[in-house]
């Protein structure tokens, strides 16, 4: 396993991340029981992750105290990575709509302080925004509260997590003119770079890590997502609908001949795409099993795409359609 400066902060991190998310919802077509959690949690630090980056809404705080309960004891050996802003307490998560937002003083003691109970620890080393909006982003008491944090030790540093869908470029371009921003955390993919290649040149000139999220393109490049295959409609994947499968998998044979001849598998090269930007801090795949996360720990062995079928990538995908992103609606 390889590591890398998560931005400003000097936090090092695997190039490969634990995203938590999947082991508190069934939103990705398997409910995972709480033992094969904990194996999943405790493999991967295994195989040298130590980045477990969650959220306090995945499963009402379920995925922290997993987390909480693996590692306790073990806190300077791993780094974690929690959002929150969502009103979750009393609210049904039904489908995958968005519950109310906060980010007032108020609320963030009161998430904070949750947080660090359910994680077992006295403090987090990355603590996140969670799909802010471009109001909250131009809050300065929201950021002025979570510097305080800072300087008290209950926080590292902090992290924008955009979203939920892909897009909210303005958002993390402002999210990156906060001091203490050290990442932004974004939808990213060989078959889906913008806004990413955008946000990734500016945060080389701001020294933000980006934390990629979506890096298979919801299956498309594990293979697990066909022409043919059926999602359902609680499953995660089920917004990507028929016709843009059918276009991303045409779009997977025109970049075949690439990974051939780097000697690598379609999802290999994928990973090893976005590990090739320098600015990418971690990636974060979803993962459902053991055998995944072992998967692609061993994509993380220093060795990245040579630059010249780096620019045959680029060029391939500017000749491909754009697609519609998302963002803060004035």
């Amino acid at each position: 396993m390889k590591y890398r400066t998560l931005g400003k902060s000097g936090i090092k991190v695997s190039e490969i991340g634990f995203g938590a998310w999947t082991i508190a919802l069934d939103w990705w077509g398997k409910k995972i029981e709480d033992d094969e959690a904990k194996r999943m949690l405790r493999r991967a630090y295994d195989l040298g992750i130590n980045f477990f980056e969650t959220g306090d809404m995945y499963g009402k705080g379920k995925s922290e105290k997993l987390i909480g309960e693996v590692f306790k004891g073990m806190r300077n050996d791993i780094v974690i990575s929690t959002k929150y802003g969502y009103e979750f307490e009393g609210a049904a998560q039904i489908g995958h709509s968005e519950l109310p937002q906060r980010f007032d003083p108020l609320f963030t003691e009161h998430a904070l302080r949750n947080s660090l109970a359910r994680l077992q620890t006295d403090h987090i080393d990355v603590y996140g925004l969670h799909n802010p909006k471009m109001h909250h982003i131009q809050d300065d008491v929201i950021f002025n509260t979570l510097d305080n944090k800072i300087n008290e030790g209950v926080i590292g540093t902090y992290q924008v997590a955009l979203g939920p869908a892909i897009g909210w470029t303005k958002e993390g371009l402002a999210a990156m003119n906060r001091k203490n921003v050290s990442a932004v955390q974004t939808v990213y993919n060989i078959l889906e770079q913008t806004p990413g290649n955008e946000l990734i040149d500016e945060a080389a000139r701001k020294n933000v890590g980006i934390l990629v999220r979506v890096p298979d393109a919801s299956g498309i490049l594990t293979g697990k997502v066909k022409a043919d295959t059926k999602i359902d409609e609680k499953d995660h994947r089920s917004v990507r609908r028929g016709e843009w499968v059918k276009a991303a998998l045409d779009k997977v044979e025109q970049l075949r001949p690439i990974a051939d001849r780097n000697g690598l598998n379609i999802t290999e090269m994928a990973i090893k795409f976005i590990l090739s930007k320098n600015p990418v801090s971690s990636v974060f795949p979803t993962v459902i099993s053991i055998e995944e996360i072992e998967q692609f720990a061993a994509i993380s062995d220093g060795r990245y795409i040579p630059s010249s079928d780096m620019e045959q990538i680029s060029k391939m995908y500017s000749t491909w359609p754009s697609y519609e992103l998302k963002a803060t609606v004035a």
